[in-house]
């Protein structure tokens, strides 16, 4: 009895102590990758800054400055900038491989209809979340920065020599030291702009349209998987409505434009996500019909809608 039992115990280990195994290698794997991606990204992280900054630049330009500059306060400050790029960017690169590692741990354990199933989310992911990342970069950071910068209706030029004084030139060309010219205008005010704080309030743009983006994938997903239903989605819109308002203001500046605009895409997405969860349904009432479970007149809502019927209460007859 107790061989027996031994067995049985060494027998369940083992498939736990391969699975361990192979969970380890995937992961060193992704790490390898993320490393590699991180190191490419570093290589080319001043232009990626320079091209992640450039709405806040061509927005100065439009407003007077000739020549827009962004200051680090701190020595470690613009390293650090350059790291985080990295580090976004690198995870960015290395993403096919630790989709591929992941896709490889997992699929095993899938039969072939979940297999079907979950691999086009796979791919759709990354690929929303790029079109929602350039919609923010190209268009709502954009608009963003006008507005938070508009408010400088000054010349940058005049603020600059307010603040700093103007050089003069002497009879044999040599330069004086500044001098800050007297004025009864009141304080010189202008944008001195951080790297760090700059390029945050970029990623947050795109992280957050990145993240919304999704919705069509993950509504699609739980759709396949029966969570939800197309008629329990268009049933939910005003209360979807009230919260990509409420989204809308949290994630933008306090702009009427750029919140409309987020509201437009992102609600755009949930009817998008509505007609695609009615396609997967349509496949599955076509399967369940070939399989003999659904008649040719039913659909998935009546077996709901029948006992919907019969719990309600019968009217009592009046006197």
């Amino acid at each position: 009895m107790s061989d027996t039992v031994d067995e049985e115990i060494e027998d369940s280990s083992a498939p736990l102590i391969e699975h361990l195994a192979e969970l380890r290698t995937r992961l060193i794997r992704s790490v390898l990758a993320f490393v590699v991606g991180l190191v490419l990204a570093f290589a080319v992280a001043e232009p990626i800054l320079q091209f992640l900054l450039m709405p806040i630049e061509q927005t100065l330009r439009d407003l007077g400055d000739p020549a827009p500059v962004l200051q680090f306060t701190a020595p470690q400050e613009y390293l650090f900038t350059l790291f985080r790029i990295s580090m976004v960017f690198g995870f960015a690169l290395a993403f096919p491989v630790i989709a591929f590692q992941l896709w490889r741990f997992v699929a095993p354990g899938l039969y072939r209809t979940e297999k079907n199933a979950f691999l086009p989310f796979i791919i759709a992911s990354p690929v929303m979340f790029l079109i929602g990342a350039s919609f923010a970069l190209f268009i709502v950071v954009p608009l963003a920065m006008q507005f938070l910068l508009g408010f400088a209706t000054f010349s940058f030029s005049d603020a600059l020599q307010t603040a700093f004084g103007a050089v003069g030139v002497t009879g044999d060309g040599a330069a004086t030291a500044p001098v800050a010219p007297e004025t009864e205008d009141g304080l010189a005010i202008t944008f001195f702009g951080k790297v760090n704080e700059s390029l945050d309030l970029t990623l947050k743009f795109i992280m957050a349209f990145g993240l919304c983006f999704q919705l069509p994938v993950l509504l699609t997903l739980m759709g396949k998987a029966g969570l939800v239903s197309a008629r329990g989605l268009g049933a939910m819109r005003k209360y979807a409505m009230v919260g990509i308002l409420v989204l809308a203001a949290l994630v933008t500046p306090p702009d009427v434009i750029t919140q409309l605009i987020l509201f437009v895409a992102v609600y755009g997405l949930y009817e998008v996500s509505i007609q695609l969860v009615k396609m997967v349904e349509r496949k599955r009432v076509q399967q369940l019909r070939e399989e003999g479970v659904l008649g040719e007149d039913e659909d998935l809502y009546s077996e709901f809608d029948d006992d919907e019927g019969e719990g309600e209460p019968e009217e009592e007859p009046k006197a």
